[in-house]
């Protein structure tokens, strides 16, 4: 019985240490797999143009450098192109007339024109001047638009990287090399020209360049739909105002999205069974945060006035509109006035290779609560990357690359550019 005991210990004691080494070998192949896992993840990547947000200004970028013959790289922290009109639900671009005359077009037009056709909706009349500015505005369904945005991309030749967004950048001999972070992935990005079209300019705060942000910023909004039926792309969303919504860190974001849903619980709960929520958006869409110092800015008197830039490259048109706790009371343009965005303003001043397109462009608040609609947005975006993509190819800065040439890419893709005098 003893000797039964014994030998059953010594079996138990092979066994288990049978296993044990097993287990420890098997341990070994899991960390020798997940190794070649993370090696397979460690990315390079060489782009003419690096694009770091694929918003309302971004995916019209990417999309001119592509056409434009630019090796392209889209890099977007989302999981969707878009921006405002998609993941913040504001489907009303505009304005892309001004007096009777459409004055924005191009690529991100093409976009709105595909969207609103495919959805079987209805544009609206240029010709005519609307006794309110938002008539003229434009519903599209964010759905198609996102569709088609990412098919325009592909088409053009973009790479796209989804989840993905820069921690370092650094100046290199030709241009710059950025790492970019996401899920399980590292890349290594080398590139002759960057386009910041993050809204808050994160590229140019990453790079220690000067950006401009007021005490008070304007509110951003959560949109949703309580009740009856949601008629997408007909119609506009209810929206809710977050005030303090900051969209430069994390931290922020995610403070802005939970004090918009907290609201809107108490909302639904004051209001009780009647108020039945059919359509949350996934963020809050934010209007204001930080901007550029740019080789020049657009004043409000600047922008009130229409003032014709000399290196004037896009129009803009939509009235000083500026959000407060109190509201908003839009303040039209005088008749006839069209402003334009000039080149310059789209440049951070002292820099070469680096570009921003959409709100953040440099421009004093009251101006910029008129810049930073998503018409105006998308004709920077387009100027933007046409001239990047001529910089990367002939070996120079966007300031370098002439005017006239800049000017040229972009009626050969559609958009409208303001005649000098």
């Amino acid at each position: 019985m003893e000797q039964h005991s014994i030998a059953r210990r010594r079996f138990l004691q092979c066994t288990a240490s049978g296993i044990a080494m097993s287990v420890a070998a098997g341990n070994a192949s899991a960390i020798e797999t997940r190794h070649a896992t993370m090696a397979d993840v460690d990315i390079e990547t060489e782009a003419d143009v690096l694009i770091v947000g694929g918003g309302t200004a971004g995916t019209i970028a990417a999309v001119q450098a592509g056409r434009a013959g630019a090796k392209t790289l889209l890099v977007e922290r989302g999981s969707l192109l878009g921006g405002t009109a998609t993941t913040g639900g504001v489907a009303f671009p505009g304005l892309f007339d001004a007096w009777g005359e459409q004055v924005i077009a191009g690529i991100g037009w093409e976009l709105v024109k595909k969207s609103v056709e495919l959805d079987g909706g209805v544009l609206p009349d240029f010709n005519t001047v609307p006794e309110h500015h938002w008539q003229n505005q434009v519903h599209i369904n964010p759905y198609v638009y996102t569709l088609l945005a990412e098919e325009a991309c592909v088409a053009a030749g973009v790479e796209m990287a989804y989840y993905e967004f820069p921690h370092s950048i650094e100046a290199s001999d030709t241009g710059w090399l950025v790492e970019c972070v996401g899920p399980g992935t590292r890349r290594r990005v080398r590139c002759r020209q960057i386009i910041d079209c993050t809204g808050g300019a994160s590229v140019v705060g990453i790079l220690g360049l000067p950006r401009l942000r007021d005490d008070e910023t304007q509110p951003g909004s959560l949109l949703f739909k309580l009740g009856g039926a949601r008629q997408v792309g007909r119609e506009q969303l209810d929206q809710l105002y977050v005030h303090g919504a900051d969209s430069s860190t994390s931290v922020t974001l995610t403070k802005a999205n939970m004090d918009g849903r907290r609201s809107l619980l108490e909302r639904l709960r004051a209001e009780g069974e009647q108020a039945r929520l059919l359509h949350l958006q996934p963020e809050t869409a934010h209007r204001e945060s930080y901007r550029i110092e740019g080789e020049t800015m657009i004043t409000v008197d600047d922008y009130r006035a229409g003032r014709l830039y000399d290196d004037a490259i896009c129009y803009a048109f939509y009235p000083v509109d500026l959000h407060t706790r109190d509201g908003v009371r839009p303040e039209p343009l005088d008749e006839g006035v069209v402003p334009t965005i000039p080149l310059r303003a789209l440049i951070p001043r002292g820099s070469r290779n680096l570009m921003v397109a959409g709100r953040c462009v440099s421009s004093d608040r009251l101006a910029n609560s008129g810049l930073r609609v998503q018409a105006p947005c998308m004709a920077m975006g387009q100027a933007a990357g046409a001239a990047a993509s001529l910089a990367a190819q002939r070996r120079t800065t966007p300031l370098e690359v002439p005017l006239d040439d800049i000017r040229a890419v972009l009626r050969e893709h559609g958009a409208i550019v303001p005649k000098p005098l």
